[in-house]
């Protein structure tokens, strides 16, 4: 038994750091703490299947040979301490970033004066050829980028930089890591977001949501963190915000992390450029007001985003159900020989339930599998359309904390979209 370990109240670093233990030692499990910080909850409630997590710890003390406590080094800031430390077998290998002493005693230790611990075991998974996924490289940048301030504090070094380059070539996702990290923001950025909040409008374009606001602006105001703040609060897939200045010009800035959106071309009808996924323009008295320049933007959305992927392209089917009355061994026979982790429970054709492998994982005696599904599945199902929009299906995970969506059409389940699914649709692999 192989355990990498990290403090509570994890944040990215802390998390990306055990993560990225388990691939330098083969076999190890990453013991996740059930303290997190709140962004790291939110990407965890979409990339619960994706890791080597374990959320609590079973093992038999003496079995453990080998801890890897990563970005601490003091036992009280470990989940589990207690038990951790009767592993009086366990080898113990430190990996941190933090050069203050410590009472965690290792066998062997990693540690400098560097921007995030998590850079320390890129160093190995580099030089040892290891292969990362996307979402390991994403989840390392948002542990590498939170650390070093978005590799802008001082404590940041050339190898924190080149780390960062790696997990990009490997397919981190820069939008997400964008998402998922909240930055300082100062009493000018808040009064102009304040004022966005008032007075912006929301619509639903070909199934995505997207907020267009006008702001006028009496002062120099760094923008754009305004403009991804808002577009996080509202949850949206792409915003674009008209500022207008005192003299009568306007900045617009347009921010998307929906690939079929794509911010550039909306922009050039005002001169603007930048990528797909952010860009902006400037524009002079000559483009009439601000009413007419988000009119002008609400019309190039219309024309140019393509309704993307549905949920019935992605769903599966038919759909493997089960009747209340299954017993919660079967349940699992099932669900194990179909490589499956959810069933959905109906009666008389009609959705009644849904029991999952982690639902099942979670009872801790025997003789409960010999009772009926009825008794502990979940009966409070949320259900999506075959219509709606994959990123619709994505927001609904994240924001209810579920791993399977029934797809329902006329009172009946034609189908069912997972967590696993999402991902894939998210990092392109699908």
């Amino acid at each position: 038994m192989q355990i990498a370990v990290t403090h509570k109240d994890a944040d990215f670093d802390a998390l990306s750091s055990i993560v990225a233990a388990t691939l330098v030692y083969p076999g190890m499990v990453a013991l996740c703490p059930n303290s997190l910080q709140s962004n790291v909850q939110q990407f965890l409630a979409l990339h619960k299947t994706a890791f080597n997590l374990a959320r609590d710890f079973s093992a038999e003390p003496a079995s453990v040979r080998k801890l890897a406590v990563c970005d601490c080094n003091q036992w009280r800031q470990v989940e589990y301490a207690d038990q951790l430390k009767q592993c009086v077998h366990a080898e113990i290998n430190l990996w941190d970033h933090h050069l203050h002493a410590g009472d965690i005693v290792p066998s062997w230790s990693c540690v400098e004066s560097i921007g995030a611990t998590v850079t320390l075991l890129l160093r190995v998974i580099q030089k040892e050829k290891i292969a990362v996924s996307p979402q390991e490289a994403t989840l390392f940048l948002l542990g590498l980028y939170e650390d070093t301030g978005q590799l802008s504090f001082d404590r940041t070094t050339p190898e924190d930089v080149r780390s960062a380059a790696f997990l990009l070539e490997q397919g981190g996702d820069l939008g997400l890591v964008v998402e998922f990290l909240h930055v300082a923001y100062s009493e000018e950025q808040k009064r102009a977001l304040y004022r966005l909040m008032r007075r912006a409008r929301q619509y639903q374009i070909n199934g995505r949501r997207i907020g267009i606001g006008i702001v006028r602006i009496d002062q120099h105001v760094k923008l754009a963190m305004v403009v991804q703040l808002y577009a996080h609060i509202i949850d949206a897939d792409a915003v674009f915000v008209v500022f207008e200045n005192v003299r009568g010009g306007f900045f617009i800035i347009g921010r998307s992390k929906d690939p079929n959106i794509d911010v550039r071309i909306i922009l050039q009808a005002f001169g603007g450029g930048g990528h797909a996924g952010a860009g902006s323009a400037v524009a002079g008295p000559e483009a009439g007001n601000a009413t007419a320049i988000r009119e002008q933007i609400l019309t190039s959305l219309y024309r140019n985003s393509a309704a993307g992927p549905v949920v019935s392209d992605m769903m599966s089917f038919p759909v493997t159900t089960i009747s209340p009355d299954t017993l919660l061994f079967d349940a699992e026979t099932i669900m194990e020989e179909q490589g499956i982790h959810a069933l959905v429970v109906e009666e008389q054709g009609r959705l009644t339930g849904l029991i999952s492998l982690w639902d099942l994982q979670k009872l801790t005696l025997c003789k409960q599998r010999n009772r009926p599904v009825k008794a502990f599945m979940r009966r409070d199902v949320r259900t999506i359309a075959p219509s709606a929009t994959v990123r619709e299906a994505a927001h609904m995970m994240v924001r209810e904390d579920i791993g399977h969506l029934p797809v329902v059409e006329a009172g009946r389940v034609v189908g069912i979209i997972t967590r696993t699914d999402i991902v894939k649709y998210l990092y392109g692999m699908l």
